[in-house]
């Protein structure tokens, strides 16, 4: 070998190009360290209500360490997501300083059961609200079919002025909602759509004279309904 001379140059060529390319690599991992390149600026957009600024900086001071072109972005967005109402981030460099950070916040559209909130996804997340949201109720992977519902039956009961207050799905796939006067309604695992149309045309002539708030109506029944109101108030009556 030490007698080729094509052999020696190729592999001469071979030695000074990584030798050069080693040497243009330090350069640039020198360059990327200088401050001119560090970030100034850490920007969150989005319409937030419920991310602080003491979270923010905890997230920045945790996760960005670096400058522009070597802070671990992904570990960072992983972060914001862990917090209890952001829902998604997008992570952004913007040249030549600044990091953005774009925030979607979980929107909570009713408590699940007593210890979380759900959003109009079906979602459930961690989060304390003292606004005045609905209850669902329901197995666990159910809550985007309860959202869904809750959605649907939500204007047909506005038609007659009514409002949920607490829909639950039990575990054999029975739905029950409880109205905003009290009232619970029976909706059973079937025709539930057409069980609700019914109360609902039927209302204004039946239940809305029986001044029977806070009873209980089931709707299970093959051609009407039955309602049972309160010890107080008068006994069962059949529409």
């Amino acid at each position: 070998m030490w007698n080729d001379t094509r052999a020696l140059n190729l592999v001469a060529g071979l030695c000074v190009a990584c030798a050069a390319g080693l040497a243009a690599y330090g350069a640039v991992w020198r360059m990327l360290q200088l401050d001119a390149f560090a970030v100034r600026r850490i920007d969150v957009v989005g319409e937030v209500a419920h991310l602080t600024r003491e979270q923010v900086e905890a997230v920045a001071f945790g996760h960005l360490r670096g400058n522009f072109f070597t802070m671990d972005l992904e570990s960072a967005r992983d972060a914001f997501e862990k917090l209890p109402w952001v829902r998604r981030v997008e992570v952004r460099r913007c040249w030549p300083d600044r990091i953005e950070f774009v925030v979607e916040e979980h929107r909570a559209l009713a408590r699940w059961g007593s210890t979380a909130l759900v959003n109009e996804y079906g979602e459930v997340f961690e989060g304390a609200s003292n606004a005045a949201l609905p209850t669902f109720e329901g197995p666990d992977g159910s809550a985007q079919e309860v959202v869904q519902r809750y959605l649907d039956f939500g204007p047909m009961l506005a038609a007659i002025g009514r409002r949920i207050e607490h829909i639950r799905l039990s575990p054999r796939r029975a739905w029950q909602l409880e109205l905003d006067d009290g009232t619970v309604l029976e909706l059973g695992r079937q025709d539930v759509e057409r069980r609700l149309a019914l109360f609902v045309a039927e209302y204004e002539r039946t239940v809305a004279r029986l001044d029977a708030a806070g009873a209980r109506i089931d709707l299970r029944h093959a051609n009407g309904f039955s309602v049972r109101t309160k010890p107080d108030k008068r006994n069962g009556n059949r529409a």
